[in-house]
């Protein structure tokens, strides 16, 4: 699993968000007037193409009247805090500086997992220190997730599963994740984008997905009637993708990937014969068993 990839998308899906969220006490001067750009890594490989940093997210503030100079925030996702090296990270910091010709930036580091990092770095003789170096950390391992049950901000909702809770509480950390979503992302693209996000960091197993569904069975009704639309529009994407690469193959396959997602919602983990079901059957017969989820009772009830 692709963390780095996850945070990216994240990060470059909502800068403004995960700025807020991710370096709070940097962001308070940025009013809705900037403009926050991502610096597209491609300009950077001459001098940052380092493997270890393709997957940095630079994100530049721009105050379009001019009143402060630009801002350079460099955000890292580090899923294991013993792998983080705050050299590596001061160097690239300096890199960007250099190219960029800016003293203003502000590095931050998301970590996911529990451990110990280095905070601060200093390099100097015995007469006096010649580099302080310091960065935000953002441990979300230690960062209470009933803090952020109700925040309006949809990056620190999304992260709710990586936050700290007891276990008896993952299910309600799933659901406010969900309604966060549901509520403050209208696109249903990036619902869709984002439900996986969740599903990913939260790793629900049967017994959860069925109290999530008995607790909180409006949302996880509205979730299914949700997916129902979804599949109206994946319709149509395969349709549109088909007159490309094969009608056929294009329906099956947008039709074939939602109603694994509308089963799942409603019916928890799938057995293995019936993904390959799914996988095998025609675009009508997926259409047919997609009417039927909603009203069938039992999985069996939709597939035959």
């Amino acid at each position: 699993m692709s963390h780095d990839q996850n945070f990216k998308n994240l990060i470059l899906d909502y800068p403004r968000e995960a700025i807020a969220f991710f370096a709070a006490s940097e962001a308070a001067v940025l009013d809705q007037s900037v403009r926050i750009l991502p610096i597209r890594q491609e300009q950077l490989k001459e001098r940052l193409g380092e493997r270890f940093r393709e997957l940095d997210v630079p994100l530049l503030a721009e105050w379009p009247d001019g009143r402060r100079a630009a801002l350079l925030f460099v955000l890292e996702e580090e899923t294991e805090p013993r792998r983080f090296s705050i050299h590596r990270l001061a160097h690239y910091c300096l890199d960007l500086a250099e190219l960029l010709n800016t003293d203003r930036i502000v590095p931050v580091v998301i970590f996911l997992h529990a451990g110990t990092f280095a905070t601060e770095l200093r390099l100097g003789g015995e007469a006096q220190t010649y580099l302080n170096f310091q960065y935000l950390a953002c441990p979300l391992f230690q960062t209470p997730a009933s803090e952020y049950y109700e925040s309006p901000n949809l990056v620190a909702r999304l992260n709710l599963p990586n936050m700290a809770y007891a276990p008896a509480d993952k299910v309600d950390v799933y659901a406010h994740a969900v309604r966060g979503l549901l509520t403050l992302e209208p696109d249903l693209e990036r619902q869709i984008k984002y439900l996986d996000f969740i599903d990913i960091y939260a790793h629900l197993d049967e017994n959860e997905q069925v109290i999530y569904q008995q607790r909180y069975a409006h949302e996880a009704d509205t979730m299914s009637g949700f997916a129902e639309r979804f599949i109206q529009q994946g319709v149509q994407q395969g349709v549109q993708q088909g007159v490309q690469q094969g009608i056929q193959q294009g329906v099956q396959q947008g039709e074939a990937r939602l109603l694994r997602r509308l089963l799942a919602s409603r019916f928890g983990k799938l057995p293995e014969e019936t993904l390959r079901a799914i996988e095998v059957a025609d675009p009508d017969t997926l259409l047919q068993w997609s009417d039927r989820v909603l009203t069938a009772r039992t999985l069996e009830d939709v597939l035959h």
